[in-house]
């Protein structure tokens, strides 16, 4: 028999030793030309030119820390942290920031994480503008997508208001939700394929961070290991 907290010892030291052991594999912060990779396949699979990656926030629910009053206690009534992530067209993390209180916005979490601070100050390494497929309208720069909890930016593009939009806007909102549903879609497999993440997490809030930290670099390293594809090739020969 193991005590709980040499239990948990374990389970985080674990997931610790985990995320060292991969992340500079597969999770490094991509350079000019892998923004422009990333960027060509968002423009094959979504229709949507000069985007670096889709962003979000997940709500991980947990059972309340010990003594951090209302810190954690979110807008859909439950504790939780957040996972805040930038994701590519394969549906594999780029970026992720675990553990900000769960009663911060996405928008509040992207300002304050790594990620949002480097985009403000131009530090990502993007690839410099240029002209969109097809046209010849003036070099633009390269992009991520959110949900309307984001504010607009020169590098953060988000859809336009659903008021009297005209046909051109309505194709754009539909292609730039077609790019950022990735992110959704990314949650989804990491959800599905870590079980745990479907229940409130019974750990100490240290471990249930370095869990769904490594939760997203193990997700990273086995769609690199079995493809981008494979879940649709498996849904497709059953």
């Amino acid at each position: 028999m193991v005590g709980k907290s040499t239990a948990s010892m374990i389970i985080r030291e674990t997931c610790v030793a985990i995320w060292d052991a991969l992340h500079a594999a597969v999770m490094a912060q991509p350079h000019k030309e892998q923004w422009k990779e990333i960027a060509d396949v968002f423009q094959k699979t979504c229709q949507f030119p000069n985007c670096a990656g889709a962003i979000d926030g997940k709500h991980i629910r947990i059972k309340k820390p010990v003594r951090s009053g209302s810190q954690y206690y979110n807008y859909k009534k439950y504790f939780s942290f957040v996972l805040f992530v930038v994701c590519d067209a394969n549906y594999s993390f780029r970026y992720i920031d675990v553990g900000s209180y769960g009663r911060r916005s996405d928008s509040a979490v992207f300002a304050h994480s790594e990620f949002g601070k480097m985009l403000l100050d131009k530090a990502l390494d993007l690839p410099d503008h240029t002209t969109l497929p097809g046209t010849t309208s003036p070099a633009m720069p390269f992009v991520f997508v959110a949900d309307e909890a984001f504010a607009l930016g020169e590098n953060l593009m988000r859809l336009y208001s659903s008021r009297g939009l005209s046909i051109a806007r309505r194709v754009f909102n539909y292609r730039l939700t077609r790019a950022r549903r990735v992110v959704e879609c990314a949650f989804g497999i990491l959800a599905n394929k870590w079980c745990f993440l479907h229940t409130p997490i019974h750990l100490k809030l240290e471990t249930a961070i370095s869990a769904v930290t490594a939760a997203c670099v193990l997700h990273n390293f086995v769609r690199a290991r079995d493809g981008y594809n494979f879940e649709d090739s498996l849904s497709h020969s059953l």
